[in-house]
């Protein structure tokens, strides 16, 4: 939570998101956490034991449990750039003594796709393995996804997944495709996404979510003047 409310914070956004992986749904106006759910820690480090059994040692980040909780950073853990809070740690007993929400995994020898391929191999009957971008390998409560977020918060909101749209750009985005009426991948999306969408649209540097939503805009504007009155 601590570095998407820096982002919602910065945007000046004031409704409800779904974040971590569908773990949280947040009232960024209340500044409240309506839901948050936690990793089985022993389990978690079950699972990161037997990965590493496969890939070596891994470079690992945490996020703890709740609103302005820590993110933990590992020895050789690459932070992306930006003001993000974070507190190192060395002992990785340190990251079983409080609830988590999700655990990081990097390895400098191992490509994304292929830690994500062996993490799942390993222990993909005790976490759930995804990717969320370059050098984020993410481990999750079993069977939690976006998809699980979205469907609370759209609850709340009254509103029917037939009646939604979902852009994504990364595999962990496929849950949430699934979920939604209509799943739009952005041009520079991963293979796996792309796969699955029902739409491609330009690049997340050319304004893709932009140019879709003023498409639909457009087309409803049309539809209301073509109504007789």
């Amino acid at each position: 939570m601590a570095w998407t409310r820096y982002i919602l914070d910065d945007l000046g956004y004031r409704g409800l998101a779904v974040c971590g992986q569908g773990g949280q749904l947040y009232d960024a106006g209340a500044h409240r956490l309506i839901t948050s759910v936690t990793l089985d820690r022993k389990l978690a480090a079950l699972a990161l034991e037997r990965i590493e059994a496969v890939t070596g040692t891994l470079a690992i980040s945490a996020s703890r449990d709740g609103l302005d909780a820590d993110v933990l950073v590992g020895p050789g853990y690459r932070v992306h750039e930006g003001p993000m809070p974070v507190t190192p740690f060395t002992d990785r007993a340190e990251l079983w003594s409080a609830p988590l929400n999700k655990i990081y995994l990097q390895h400098p020898g191992i490509d994304d796709d292929e830690l994500v391929r062996l993490a799942r191999g390993a222990a993909g009957e005790l976490v759930e393995v995804t990717m969320a971008g370059e050098a984020m390998v993410e481990l999750l409560p079993l069977g939690l996804t976006k998809a699980t977020g979205l469907s609370l918060a759209a609850r709340r909101l009254g509103v029917l997944a037939a009646d939604t749209l979902a852009f994504g750009d990364m595999p962990n985005d496929i849950p949430m495709f699934s979920w939604a009426a209509h799943g739009v991948a952005m041009a520079n999306a991963h293979p796996e996404l792309r796969a699955v969408a029902d739409q491609m649209t330009a690049s997340n540097d050319d304004d893709g979510i932009a140019l879709v939503l003023e498409d639909l805009l457009s087309a409803s504007c049309a539809t209301s003047d073509a109504a007789p009155g």
